[in-house]
Formats: C-alpha cells, structure tokens, sequence
C-alpha cells in the first residue's frame, strides 16, 4: 500500500467502504451532486437490532489499498455504486459492460454493487433489477437515498453471515492464515503443522473478527475479540498484526469513549452499547469482572447476564492506555518497511485522539515521528498534501507557528524546480494561510496597535514569497499591495540597504501598476485592504492655522451676543456648560473664511537614509466643500522635524473637519487618516467656515515704514508708512482702496487712533472725508477707490530759553513806527548771557530733536455673504511721522498801542532748521529768518477779553480734577489766540506754507 489516507480517523475502523464512481462520460457537476446525496446516508440503524452501521464512501481509492482488505477490513471496498448516463437501447450493453468491468476492478472484496442508469427509457428501464436503477433525468429520481439505503441493508446481510462464519468455532477445521501482500513470499516453506504457525492464524483470526463485529456495530464483541488476538499474537511475535490488533482494541476503544466522533465531524455518531458508567450502576454483589469468552456470545452479540456486560466494560482501554497501545502498535509497523502508510495513517488517528484529550505535547511527538517516516518515491501532488494535512494537524492542537511551517513548505512544493507547470496560484493561496501562525495579517491597522508581535524576519521572508509569487502569477497590482505592506508595517526592522532595494522595487511594479486606496478581492474572496504610508513620511503632529490678521472674520457685536442668547433661555446650565466644553475640545477657537486659502501646518520626518520625495500631498476633510491644493515636497534623509503647510479652500459655509492627508510615495498613492494615528499631536481639527468675504488691499502715496508699530494694546498692524513732516506742516495721504476677492465690497468705516506717544497735539492730527469713497461704493472685485487722509503736525512751538535782549534794556521804544508792519531789527543777545550760555552741542540738541508721532487706521470693511451673517474684517495701517523742528517762540511779551482797545504783541522768533523761512501773521509783512537766526516781530492786535469765553461742559464727568479743567481753559484759550492771529511759516526754497499755534500758558 503505498498511497496514504492522511483524513483517516479511528472512527473509520468501524465504517463499510463504499465507491461511487461514474461509468462513461457523466457530467462532473451532475455526478458530485448525486455523489452528495449518496453519501448523505452515512448511518442507517439496522432492523430488529439495536445495532448501527457506519458507511464511508469515496470516489476515487486505489485498487492495490484494496489488497489490505484482510488486514483491517475497514480498508477493503465492500460496495460500489456506479453512475451512469445512458440516452438510447443501443448504449445500454456497452453501458452494462463497463459496469461489469468496474466491479472486476474491485471484484475478489465487493459485497454487492449498484448501477444508478440516467436519460434511458422505454423497454429496457422495464427489467426487474435489484442491481441497476433507472432515472429519466438526474432531475426526476426522488428515490435515490432510499435505494442507497436499501443497498446497505445487503451489505449488512453479507456482513454479518462472514462475521457468523469466521467467529463460529469450528472444530476439526483448519484457520486459514490471512495475509498481506508482501508476506505471502515469506511464509513458502512453512510447516503449517506447528502449534507457532496455528497461534498465528487463531490470532490473526481473531483480529480479523474483531474488525467485523466492529464493522457490524458489535462494539463490546469487538474488544473481547481484539484482547484475544493481543494475547495470541504476542505469544507468537506476529508484531505487524499484533499492532493492527492494537490499533483495532484502540479504535473500539475510542468509539466507546467518544461517540461523537474524533474527524470534527458535525453529525454525532450514535453510540451502540451502553456506556461503562451504566454498566457500573447495575453491578451487582457476587458479579465477577472477567474477560468474555465468544462462544457466551449470542447472535446479536448481546447477552443476557448482566455480569457479562460489566466484563464488557473492562474490556474498554481508558484514555489513557488508548495512547499507550497507540504508541506500542505504532512502534510495532516501524519494524516493517512496507507498512510505511500503515505507521503513518495510525499516528495520524492518534493525533486526533490527543486532541480531543487536548494533550498538545504528545500528540507534537506523534507528528513528528509522522514527519520521519518514509514513503518512498512520493509524486510532488502527494508531498504537497503529506505537508499540508502535517500543517492542519498542527494547527488542530494550537500548534499555530508549526503548522505554518509545513503549509509555508507544501505551498514552496507547489512551485518546485522539478514540476513542469509551477503551480503559483495555489503557493500563494497556502502562502496566504500561513500568515495566522507567524502573528501576520494583512490588515496594516493591526500593527499600528501596541507592541509587534511575531518574528519580525520571519514575517518579511513570508511577505517576500508572497510578492514574488503574486508577480508569478501576473498580478502586478497584488506584488505592489504586498510590498507596500512590507514597507510600511517592518520598516522599523529594514536595514537602510533593505529599504533601498525594498523602495527601489516598488517603484519597478508602480512604473507598471500604480498603487491605489482601492480593496483588492481575491478569488477566495479574501479582501486585501489599502495599505497607506503614514511613516513615509512620519507626521508628529498637525496644526490649523488662523488666517493672516488682514483676513481674520469679524463678528458684528450685537448680532454676537443674539446669536449666544439664542443657544440657551437660562443664564446658568450645567449641561449647557458640559455640551460648550466639549465643543471646545473639538472645535477650533477661529473661523476660516468662504473662498480664502486655508493652512493646515504638519510636523514631518522622513526616517529613510535617503532623500523622500513625496508628491501630490494635500488634505482630506469632510463637511464643506473643500479645494485641496496639493503640494510636493523633497526630505533630505533622516531630516529631522520638518515643517510642511497644506493649503486649500473651502467652497461653501459650514463646519469642516481635517480628517487627514493624502500622499503618493514611490508611485503609491495614500489616504492618511488622523484617527489611525494615535502619536500624532494635534489641537483640534474641527474649524467653522464663515460666508465670503471681500478682500480690501491698501496702496499708499507714501513709502513703507521701516519701524513696524508695536501698539501697547496688542494689536497687529499689517503694514505700516513713512513720512519725515516740520512742526506745522500739512501733507496728504492718497490711499488706493482695491477690491482683490471676489465679493463685492459694500461697506466701509474708517477710524484712527494715536499710539506710543507722549506729544501733546494740537488740532486733529488726521482727518479725512470717506464721503467721495462711498459714493463709489458697492466696490466690485477688481475695482479701485481713493482716499485722501490730511496729516496736520501741530506741536508746541514755544522754547525755552530767552535768547534776545528786553527791549526797555536796550533803550528802543516800539512808539511811532507802524502798526501794521513789524519789528525788523535785528537783536543781538546780551554779552552776559553769552558767558551763561550752556555748550552748543547742547542747545543743538534742544531745537533740533526730532520727535515721533505714530498713529494707527482702521479699516473695517464687510460685503458679500459674509456681510449678511454680521461678519467684517478689519485692516490696519500704521503711521509713522518724524516730527523735526521748524520755529520756536522763545518769549511772548506785549507792549501798549495808540488804542487802548489794541496792544503790541511781541514774539521772538527762533529759526531751528537749516533753511531760509519766512513767518508771516494776519495783516502783517513776512519775517524772514535765516537758518539759526532768531528775530523778534510785533503784532498788533485787539485786545483778548478771555472771561466771554464758554466754560468747558463737563458732559460726562470727564473732568476729574481742578488742573485737568485748568488745562481745557487754557487750551480753549490757545485756540482763541491762534485763531485771530493766523501765525504761519514756510521755507522759501520750498514754497510750501504752514501753520502752526501759539498756545500761552
């Protein structure tokens, strides 16, 4: 016997073999599907008894495993049912003949035979047959189970008269010797005279009726009968049948213990006698335990005296011992080199017992003893199925690594050199079933979970088989899903020379066969899911950036505090508070705008030891529409943390949601999902989109500032101007309001406000009209406007020191020159003020200090959507002036006129700048001064009369003090002077005129 039955099981011991097999030319889907049927009725209960018969049937056995019928009985084909498809009378004696042919096949062991004819009718289909059964159709045969039973029920009859034969002892006559094939040359010669030769045939005799009675489910009867045979064959050292007695007492045993079988199969099998504990309760006092004779045996094989059942029991082995004798007989077929398949098949049954008794340990020691045994020449099919059923066995007593072992060696079998055709297809689907038991799944989401698990170099050998082999069978797509799996879940344990060849083959297979997010599905219907490259590179964390200050949407104030007021009706809730917080937990505290890029700012790192380039990575999100604008990159290697900014925009208003990015790395394209990634860092990814909103840019007539304006209030100015302004002088400011969105801009409010400066004012420093503006306002994208801002420097003018003479010092009388023209003479300072003078650096640094004024615009524009949900904008834009000085009025005196209603009122006039400039005052010739020269001028004027002045109003009680209500007196004051007097000044080689104040204190 050379061809093994590696789904043998001690359960086969007490099963009648049966063929099916088709006769001619029958379709193979109608055969299987009447084959399923046949071998539906696989137990029927015997009549009148209490018996059960088991049936196995194949349909396919070899005819030279027949030859060890006499052996073990379950081995021999005791029937054979042949199907058949006959469509005419002429057909049918070829049809009959084949059968005929069939059944020589099998002829020397058949019991009986059946032939199951289909398509033939008429004259022919009339014929009284108990062997042949005809069928119009394989549609049309309803009795085909109860033929089948009925075909059973002679094999028992057949069964039984050999059972009744062989176990009647008959006296006188000689036991023939039973024998297998390669014995038969060793017992020529022999004197079958001899007491040795007679135990020899007794034995084996008794062994062989042991197998029947257990066919015949005369499970008791089979033990006694099984115990003889021991006993005799031991006394001769017949060790070959010895251990099939062995393993026939085993079998018995095993069918007492455990009725339901040990193949795993669903229908439990019913057990025949009752079971030693039953037994046990009708013991009675006095009952001996012995072994049973068979002549005590009735017929049936059931006897009446109760102590005999109790002998019965004790013919059963206990579990333990069943592995015992499994060993011993197992040891006993070593000895023979033809029962290879014997010693094969019986430690495969052994491995199923320990099984079941969940005794992993020994049952490993039986397949490995499995593994060693020889078989001969094995074609590369049946090496293939050795390894794998080695493999299932494996994996049936939790041996998961070591059954992957031997279904990773009978997949390489599949593909070895000697085989002409390789089968690829189904290496790789072994392969595939191997990866349970190396801790590998194909699922890239289990190893993003904890510690790895497995031998890690193992697992990247199996995944290389698997994308060498998926390329054999020409699916490129398949080798690139493998390979990227391998880079992304072992990239930690690839060396850098690794991940050069690793990456430099995959981009070999994505050059013919990108990869994409889609499943893959194979013919078994297992689902390859899609393998993204979250550590190519690796993001450490992921930040939502607020759009620039120029750019930040604006709620109006009122409109906020309605929109909130509507959230809840009560002013305190618990649950209100609870549901907010968890809002800020996700969402972020700013909004992004309709239309407007948006950033989202990753922390990258690229481990591999060569530069990464990454193409077309951009983001994924959900909500709002949203413009994902891709980006491609280049990592040096090993780069460290690197930044990257992703950019899009959102479409439509509403809540969006970053959920992730996308990436295409070495031809593979990838959806990276945050919620996969439990390292990454990140503090928030949920944002509100805002409606759209207008754009607003600013040109100005005047340059950029090089000092940024820092206000204390912390606001952010975008872009500051420049401009170097004298004491008193005017000059405008022309900015160019262009509209560069795409909402149309339909309001516009401007304010200003003076910053970081301790310079007292005078007048307004900026004013402006926005009514021209607005007259051109809704401003369309793309449109400009103008504005013109006046900026007006009016600092104090009045010095501090007296640089000129007293006029009573010097003897000049102002009296008779004219009123309306002024005092032109020049007036040197005092010698003795000369001596008390302080440095010149210092005087210098007096009257040519320059002073800073800075101020702030605010621009606070809407339109559009946006404008309707009560959303704006603000744009700032800082004013840096350079203040330098112009003149100075070092003493004010005055002196009395002709009128008593007028007065003279003298100012001495310093000129701190390096130009020629002419002062000039209200019906007065100008005063020209040199640079540095100082000079004293005489106005007449009426008389002030200060107490017709209004007191200031003290509105809103802004006044908190007597010297603050003094101050406004004074300046009210001041400007009731400048106002008559009308003080101007320009620099002659500039032609430009000024004014400035003159405020007395």
């Amino acid at each position: 016997m050379s061809v093994p039955d590696y789904m043998q099981c001690a359960d086969d011991h007490q099963t009648l073999l049966v063929v099916v097999q088709p006769v001619g030319i029958v379709p193979e889907d109608q055969f299987f599907r009447i084959y399923k049927r046949i071998a539906s009725v696989s137990q029927i209960s015997v009549r009148d008894s209490q018996r059960v018969l088991f049936i196995r049937y194949r349909h396919h056995y070899p005819p030279e495993n027949n030859d060890w019928g006499d052996f073990q009985t379950h081995r021999k084909v005791v029937g054979l049912i042949a199907v058949t498809e006959c469509t005419s009378a002429k057909e049918w004696p070829q049809t009959s003949e084949r059968f005929h042919d069939h059944k020589e096949v099998y002829g020397t062991t058949l019991y009986d035979s059946r032939l199951l004819v289909y398509g033939l009718q008429g004259e022919v289909t009339e014929q009284a047959r108990t062997d042949v059964a005809f069928y119009p159709s394989y549609e049309e045969c309803e009795d085909v189970e109860r033929r089948v039973e009925d075909f059973i029920e002679s094999l028992f009859i057949v069964l039984e008269s050999k059972r009744l034969d062989r176990a009647t002892d008959k006296s006188g006559d000689k036991i023939p010797l039973l024998c297998i094939p390669f014995e038969k040359k060793d017992f020529v010669g022999l004197d079958t005279d001899s007491r040795h030769y007679k135990k020899r045939c007794q034995g084996r005799m008794r062994k062989h009726v042991g197998d029947l009675c257990l066919q015949a489910g005369m499970l008791q009867d089979a033990l006694v009968h099984y115990h003889m045979a021991v006993e005799l064959l031991r006394s001769v050292n017949d060790f070959l049948w010895l251990g099939a007695a062995l393993e026939g007492l085993c079998s018995a045993s095993v069918i007492c213990h455990y009725p339901g079988g040990t193949a795993g199969r669903s229908a439990a099998r019913k057990p025949s006698i009752s079971v030693p504990a039953d037994s046990g309760k009708r013991h009675r006092p006095g009952a001996q335990e012995l072994l049973i004779d068979p002549g005590a045996l009735t017929t049936n094989g059931i006897s009446a005296d109760t102590s005999s059942e109790i002998g019965r029991a004790k013919n059963c082995l206990s579990p333990e011992d069943i592995i015992e004798k499994y060993k011993e007989a197992i040891s006993y077929y070593g000895k023979y080199k033809n029962a290879g398949v014997i010693e094969l098949e019986a430690c495969v049954k052994a491995v199923r017992v320990l099984a079941i008794q969940k005794r992993a340990m020994e049952a490993s020691e039986f397949l490995q003893n499995a593994v060693y045994i020889n078989l001969g020449q094995l074609s590369e099919e049946e090496k293939i199925q050795r390894y794998s059923i080695l493999s299932e066995l494996y994996h049936l007593i939790g041996f998961q690594r070591k059954s992957a072992f031997f279904k990773r060696v009978a997949a390489m079998q599949c593909v070895a050199p000697t085989i002409p055709e390789p089968g690829w297809r189904a290496c790789y689907k072994l392969l595939l079933e191997t990866l349970p038991g190396y801790s590998l799944s194909l699922d890239p989401q289990h190893f993003s979970q904890g510690t790895h698990r497995g031998w890690a170099a193992v697992q990247m050998r199996l995944l290389h088989e698997l994308v060498y082999a998926s390329r054999r069978m020409g699916n490129p797509g398949l080798s690139v899903r493998h390979l990227s799996f391998l880079l992304q879940t072992m990239l930690d344990f690839l060396s850098d020379q690794e991940k050069k060849e690793v990456t430099q083959s995959l981009e070999n297979y994505t050059s013919k066969c990108p990869g994409s997010m889609e499943v893959i599905t194979l013919s078994g219907g297992l689902k390859l899911l899609p393998v993204a490259f979250t550590k190519l590179p690796i993001v450490r964390s992921v930040k939502l950036l607020n759009l620039p200050v120029t750019l930040r949407p604006r709620k109006v104030k009122s409109l906020l505090g309605q929109s909130m007021a509507v959230k809840s009706p009560f002013i305190y809730s618990p649950i209100t508070v609870h549901h907010r917080g968890d809002e800020r937990s996700k969402k972020i505290d700013f909004q992004w705008v309709q239309g407007d890029v948006c950033e989202v700012q990753l922390m990258v790192y690229n481990p591999m030891p060569f530069e990464l380039r990454v193409e077309n990575m951009g983001l994924l999100t959900s909500g709002v529409e949203f413009e994902s604008l891709p980006a491609a990159l280049s990592l040096p290697a090993e780069s460290g943390l690197y930044p990257v900014t992703l950019v899009g925009v959102p479409r439509t208003a509403g809540s969006i949601t970053v959920n992730g990015y996308h990436t295409s790395v070495f031809g593979v394209t990838s959806d990276c999902l945050l919620e996969s990634l439990p390292a990454v860092k990140t503090s928030g990814c949920t944002v509100e989109v805002v409606p759209a909103l207008p754009r607003l840019q600013l040109n100005t007539s005047l340059p950029r500032s090089a000092h940024m304006l820092l206000p204390a209030s912390g606001e952010e100015v975008s872009t500051s101007v420049s401009v170097q302004l004298f004491n008193g002088e005017t000059r405008q400011l022309i900015i160019r309001l262009e509209n560069i969105g795409a909402e149309p801009l339909e309001t516009l409010e401007l304010t200003s406000k003076t910053v970081n400066t301790k310079e007292k004012l005078f007048g307004e420093f900026l004013s402006w009209s926005l009514e021209d503006t607005l007259s051109q306002f809704p401003l369309k994208p793309g449109q400009v406007a103008t504005l013109t801002v006046n900026i007006k420097v009016k600092l104090d003018f009045s010095g501090q020191e007296n640089l000129l003479q007293d006029l009573n010092d010097d003897g000049i009388s102002v009296t008779g020159l004219p009123i309306s023209s002024p005092l032109r003479q020049v007036l040197k300072p005092r010698a003795e003020s000369k001596a008390g003078n302080p440095p010149e650096s210092s005087k210098g640094g007096e009257y040519n200090h320059v002073k800073t004024l800075e101020a702030i615009l605010n621009f606070k524009y809407s339109g559009g959507p946006g404008h309707t949900e009560g959303y704006y904008r603000d744009l700032s834009l800082g004013l840096h002036v350079d203040v330098e000085p112009s003149v100075f009025f070092t003493r004010v005196s005055t002196l009395p006129a002709t009128s008593t209603r007028q007065c003279h009122l003298l100012l001495d006039v310093f000129n701190s700048t390096e130009h020629e400039l002419a002062v000039s005052a209200k019906n007065n010739e100008d005063l020209v001064l040199h640079a540095g020269e100082c000079q004293r001028m005489a106005i007449q004027v009426n008389k002030f009369d200060f107490e017709d002045l209004p007191e200031p109003q003290d509105e809103r009680g802004q006044f908190t003090s007597l010297k603050q209500l003094e101050e406004e007196r004074q300046q009210a004051r001041g400007y009731e002077i400048n106002s008559k007097l009308d003080i101007c000044w320009e620099i002659i080689s500039f032609l430009t005129a000024h004014c400035f104040c003159v405020s007395l204190q």
